[in-house]
């Protein structure tokens, strides 16, 4: 595993990265502009096997010219590691063999709270919010990480 300030140092100046909200049942899927300034929702996953996942996430990379991955880290509220931690981090070991790109972790709390409220801010209905959560979540996370390799 490395940090994201590590990754940054692997990519080149203008390169896309891919955020992910990693979930039990739906993985959540973000791109950026390749100035790493705005993090865009881009679809939800529903999560069948870790062979179609990462199938899936190789086809994204490919054809958006993805360089980076930024994958969502549960921690706890108290910043401690949980089963959630864990269990996003085997499944993530679980397929970066397959998966040709450096990734880094990202301190998700809060992204599915701060999704849904943005989601209301901008009046979108309800049943549009909990289909679009995984991936407005994952943008969350994404658009965090920029922002913390923007200051």
């Amino acid at each position: 595993m490395i940090t994201l300030d590590e990754l940054m140092q692997q990519l080149d100046n203008k390169s896309r990265l891919i955020g992910i909200d990693m979930g039990t049942k739906r993985i959540g899927i973000s791109i950026c502009d390749e100035n790493r300034k705005i993090a865009t929702p881009f679809e939800t996953i529903n999560y069948e096997n870790m062979s179609k996942l990462a199938s899936r996430l190789n086809e994204i990379i490919f054809e958006n010219n993805i360089k980076g991955i930024i994958v969502g880290l549960p921690l706890n509220m108290d910043g401690t590691e949980g089963s959630s931690v864990q269990s996003v981090k085997d499944k993530f070991k679980s397929i970066k063999n397959k998966i040709i790109i450096p990734y880094a972790f990202w301190d998700e709390r809060l992204s599915t709270i701060g999704s849904f409220k943005i989601s209301s801010q901008i009046d979108i209905n309800v049943t549009k919010k909990i289909k679009d959560i995984d991936k407005n979540s994952a943008t969350f996370i994404l658009q965090g990480a920029i922002d913390y390799l923007n200051k």
